[in-house]
This record gives structure tokens, sequence and C-alpha cells, in this order.
């Protein structure tokens, strides 16, 4: 059974930095690709950035762009989402997901739908504010 756990949350103010980072067990994390989600109090869960299972595709929403990096270690299991000049829009609970889409599809990631993704962390708070 895949599972996923996020950490590296908390509280930074407006243009400052973190790394979350989704540690992946139970399936090798080369064959898992993974969405990173944001839930805003009030508003529907946004997928922000995603990443294919070997690393060679990403996509991310507009906001994120020049701003918002994801990136993964298979060796260590992990994906990693960069975070820097947050924002307070950026305020949420950021979750990764993922889900396997086979060898055909290694270097494809998925950021239009969340119900694409089968598996899902509990998530990790991200505040902005000052």
């Amino acid at each position: 059974q895949l599972q996923l756990v996020e950490s590296g949350g908390g509280l930074v103010q407006p243009g400052g930095s973190l790394t979350l980072s989704c540690t992946v067990s139970g399936v090798a994390s080369k064959f898992v690709t993974i969405g990173w989600f944001r839930q805003a109090p009030g508003q529907e869960r946004e997928g922000i950035v995603c990443i294919s299972s070997d690393g060679g595709g990403t996509k991310s929403i507009d906001s994120a762009k020049g701003r918002f990096t994801v990136s993964r270690d298979n060796a260590k299991n992990t994906v990693y989402l960069q975070m820097n000049n947050l924002m307070p829009d950026d305020t949420g609970v950021y979750h990764c997901a993922g889900t396997q889409l086979g060898p055909s599809f290694q270097s494809m990631c998925i950021l239009s739908t969340w119900s694409e993704y089968e598996y899902w962390g509990q998530g990790t708070q991200v505040t902005v504010s000052s």
C-alpha cells in the first residue's frame, strides 16, 4: 500500500521560503507520479505542481512559476517542493498525492484534476503572514 507523508510546513513571513518534503513508502517512488495540492480555507483543493515518476516531466500553475520548484530523489523516496518568495495567498494545507501511471507515462504528470490521484498524505500547514 502506497503511503505518503508530508513535512516541512510552518509559519513564514511574506517573501520567505520553505521546502516541503513528501516521503513515499510502500512502493518505490520511481514508480509514483506526485502532485502537490493546496487546500486554503473556504476554497477548493487546487493543484500547484506535479512531477513525473522519472523526474523528467513537471507542470505548475501560473502563480507558482518562477517561485516554486518541484524535484525528487528516488534514491531517498522523497519528493521536494521548494517555495520561494511566498505570499499570503500561498497559505493553506499542502498535500502530496500519488498515482501510478505505468511505464508508458513515466515522464508525464497530471495537474488538471486531483481525482486522478488515489493516494494522499495528511497534509502540512503553510502559513504566510507578517
